[in-house]
């Protein structure tokens, strides 16, 4: 076990707990899925499946009529919860997350509807996470979904780049996941993470870098990953 590093080791206590992943994924015509289970050979995660509702609905009659309907509704108003479309209800608590993978598919442009429900049900439950984003598409660009993940999910800390596979690469994907999870770092940003308590000598506040508190003066405990935060005003690494 070790201490957060500099004068601060004195003021709390540290425990190594393993760092989580959760990837969230919707998938119609099957490519998303092929690529969540090419990516859960080459990493530890747990998954969640997002699954409309309405069952039996074919989503490629009439030219994909229906998905086209349901991004509409949502592009005329995205503050409106009725806008989205219903899905499966589902159990999770982000919390025991740092880094979370988002599996999306391409519609007209923007993340498919039913992923979209999901991010607008607990999107803000994913602020200060690691946010990693991967795109399946036929050859339209991703621009529109990295726009919908960062509305869906305001105060995400998302990876740079995005991963984008057009369906033509579906079966090239253990090499694309490969080198993207080599671009974004990911065995470092999920390489450990400390538990760091406070105790009787004092409050503390954490932030990242990028302004997000981590952990308020009222507050007990909280886990954050290893890397470099602001603590009571002055930058402290914290490793494991």
């Amino acid at each position: 076990m070790k201490q957060l590093l500099f004068a601060l080791a004195i003021m709390f206590t540290t425990v190594v707990t393993q760092a989580k992943t959760l990837i969230v994924y919707y998938s119609y015509t099957n490519n998303v899925e092929r690529i969540v289970n090419e990516l859960l050979t080459q990493i530890e995660a747990d998954v969640i499946e997002v699954e409309p509702a309405e069952k039996g609905l074919d989503y490629a009659a009439n030219n994909y009529a229906v998905g086209s309907s349901q991004i509409a509704a949502i592009r005329e108003n995205p503050s409106d919860a009725s806008s989205y479309p219903a899905i499966d209800p589902v159990s999770v608590d982000i919390s025991q997350y740092s880094t979370i993978i988002i599996g999306a598919p391409l519609w007209w442009s923007n993340m498919a509807a039913p992923l979209q429900t999901f991010l607008f049900q607990h999107g803000k439950e994913m602020a200060g996470k690691n946010i990693g984003l991967i795109v399946s598409s036929a050859s339209s660009g991703i621009s529109g979904v990295e726009s919908d993940a960062k509305r869906l999910i305001p105060n995400g800390k998302f990876l740079s780049p995005s991963l984008w596979i057009r369906s033509s690469q579906t079966s090239n994907a253990k090499s694309l996941l490969q080198d993207w999870l080599q671009t974004i770092d990911y065995s470092n940003l999920t390489s450990g993470i400390e538990s760091i308590g406070q105790d009787n000598n004092g409050s503390i506040t954490v932030y990242s870098l990028s302004g997000v508190k981590l952990l308020a003066d009222a507050e007990s405990t909280a886990t954050i990953p290893a890397g470099l935060y602001i603590i009571n005003g002055k930058k402290t690494f914290v490793t494991r």
